[in-house]
């Protein structure tokens, strides 16, 4: 009988094929049931709740198969769907969206009456260099502008001989053990030479700006003369770069000295900065060297941590400067979308990507951003942006301000983290701020159409680069950029249309309060394995944790800034997010500097230079 079964089944089976290839329908299905959404109407809650991702770590021989597996018919067809499935992926395709697709999420500014401002940004900037304090003023603190600034306005020191200081501990950090890698090029020739530029013009006391003869480094993303632009890969970048992107040129107009381009995860695709090839290695972070700084802005994070410079230049399409200035305890600003010019940078994301600077403090934030932000005739986003100011930046308190908390958003992280963030929600209001408690209407909605967007364009970017030198990039970088190629051209559309939908919602709420707090990062800096030196990693748990708080700013175009308020049990720091309406990052300048009040300690980190010492 059994011998029958089977031959009767063998026998079928060509016939189950044909059908299933060749006449039944593939494009679509009767029977497909579409949740309609109602234009400016938001979905009630908990019909899309947050869910957790599914999808083991892996590092080695895992994740060798699985890059392997992921890029063959096999992978395409089954085992790549089926992890969409299992993390909820394929959420937009089950949405019936009216809403126009939104493409780029630029916004124009609020027609407001004219007021002049009764303090001018010179005079704010004057009255943050003289008053800032950093919460330990017996301990440890970060060597800011304002150190180097009295520094060479004293005499004590000149731009000359910081650089000295600079190049011998850029010779040494990463012949330690193990090696920093936060900065991966530099040349001592052109570190000296904008030194002594400086050095001759305080002498001459014509100073540029303040950031005139302040070390500053920028993410290997940005064009930077003489260095190989290889965003973080082994075959980008062959030559050495001839023009600098636009912010690269501000910064040297500006007087600053460029110690070198920062290391990063290849190609900005992942959020730990695991990026194990030969010309970067893994960047450590300072507080502790055998975790993660965070990405994709690694290097810059590190550098600033590790007192390298005060002041570091990222990109942030998913968190990117926040999520690395998160786990490396410094403040992380990502301007409003078209805020500070891309141009020079590589598009890998044209719709998700802002520009901004990690540093060591909310006031130097607020002086590298108020020098960087302006239109630029080279970028086509933000050329009708309001002039950036920061007003009210040094009130007293927080009177008048109303501080949006959706608490069930702002308690999806780790226990410790939400400890320590709801102690500073207590803070803000002590200093006369009002909470707020707001929806902020689909967010599991958000998270998957941010995804979509972001890997969707740079899937589409890096196409050459994917066929050509597909066995060059890292196997994390291979994997994503594998998961990329599943998505749809409808999928992209109905993400935009979702953007439309999640713009609309957040200019509701910015009518009723100022701001919208959240935690940082939902967890602390992972830990770096043997097996991540070699092969690097893919966590795919660790990555939707980190960017939970950073999609909407992202997706939105809204700006943010993450500051440092308190540290693990195990010593890693633990930020806080303030985000605000598109163009009004002087209250989240604000607010910061009041969060940093409510830091009662800043340790110092296990790696540490003083660069004034």
């Amino acid at each position: 009988m059994a011998p029958l079964l089977l031959l009767l089944f063998l026998s079928l089976l060509p016939a189950a094929a044909v059908y299933l290839c060749c006449v039944r329908r593939y494009t679509g299905s009767a029977g497909a049931v579409l949740r309609r959404r109602e234009p400016g109407r938001a979905e009630a809650r908990g019909r899309s709740p947050l869910q957790d991702p599914w999808a083991p770590r892996l590092c080695g021989s895992g994740l060798r198969l699985f890059v392997h597996a992921a890029n063959t018919a096999f992978g395409q067809i089954f085992l790549l769907p089926l992890l969409m499935r299992l993390n909820n992926l394929s959420l937009m395709r089950s949405l019936d969206i009216h809403e126009d697709p939104t493409f780029i999420p630029e916004v124009a500014a609020e027609v407001t009456e004219d007021k002049s401002e009764a303090k001018s940004t010179s005079d704010i900037i004057e009255q943050l260099i003289d008053g800032r304090s950093d919460s330990a003023s017996n301990g440890f603190s970060f060597k800011g502008i304002k150190d180097y600034l009295e520094c060479y306005r004293s005499g004590k020191l000149t731009p000359s001989q910081v650089a000295k200081n600079i190049i011998a501990v850029l010779e040494d950090c990463d012949k330690s053990t193990p090696p920093l890698r936060a900065i991966v090029q530099w040349d001592q020739e052109q570190i000296m030479l904008m030194a002594e530029a400086s050095t001759v013009r305080y002498r001459n006391k014509c100073t540029l700006s303040y950031l005139d003869g302040i070390p500053v480094c920028l993410k290997e993303e940005f064009k930077v003369v003489p260095y190989h632009h290889r965003v973080g890969t082994v075959y980008l970048g062959t030559e050495p770069e001839t023009e600098d992107a636009t912010v690269a040129k501000k910064l040297r107009e500006a007087g600053a000295i460029i110690i070198g381009v920062s290391n990063m995860h290849e190609l900005g695709t992942g959020t730990t900065g695991c990026n194990p090839n030969r010309y970067h290695k893994i960047p450590r972070n300072p507080y502790k060297p055998n975790h993660f700084t965070g990405g994709s802005s690694s290097g810059s994070a590190a550098a600033v941590a590790a007192g390298l410079c005060p002041v570091a230049i990222g990109t942030d399409g998913g968190g990117s400067v926040r999520i690395p200035a998160s786990l490396c305890g410094v403040v992380g600003l990502k301007g409003t979308f078209g805020r500070i010019s891309s141009h020079g940078s590589l598009p890998l994301s044209y719709s998700t990507v802002s520009v901004g600077p990690i540093c060591t403090s909310v006031a130097d934030a607020a002086i590298v951003y108020s020098i960087l932000a302006e239109p630029d005739p080279l970028y086509p986003y933000g050329l009708k942006q309001p002039k950036a100011t920061l007003s009210d930046m040094c009130a007293p308190d927080l009177k008048g301000l109303k501080l949006g908390v959706d608490w069930t958003f702002f308690k999806a992280c780790d226990a410790e983290v939400l400890s320590i963030c709801e102690k500073a929600v207590e803070h803000l209001q002590s200093l006369g701020a009002s909470v707020v408690e707001v929806s902020l209407p689909e967010m599991e909605e958000v998270r998957i159409a941010h995804v979509i967007c972001i890997l969707s364009e740079m899937r589409d970017f890096l196409q050459p680069d994917f066929n050509k030198h597909f066995q060059e990039m890292n196997l994390d970088t291979r994997a994503n950029l594998a998961l990329a190629s599943q998505f749809t051209a409808l999928d992209y559309i109905t993400a935009n249309r979702q953007r439309t939908r999640s713009m609309r919602f957040l200019q509701e709420i910015f009518t009723t309060v100022n701001c919208i707090l959240t935690p940082g990062v939902a967890s602390t800096a992972p830990r770096i394995y043997e097996s991540d030196l070699l092969t690097g990693s893919n966590d795919l748990s660790f990555t939707v944790q980190s960017m939970r708080f950073m999609q909407l700013g992202n997706f939105t175009g809204i700006p943010g800034l993450v500051v440092p308020i308190g540290y693990s049990t195990a010593g890693l720091p633990i930020s806080f997010q303030v985000m605000a309406k598109w163009w009004d990052e002087a209250v989240l300048l604000r607010i910061g500097l009041k969060l940093e009040q409510f830091r009662y300690q800043t340790k110092k980190p296990s790696i540490y230079y003083d660069i004034l010492a």
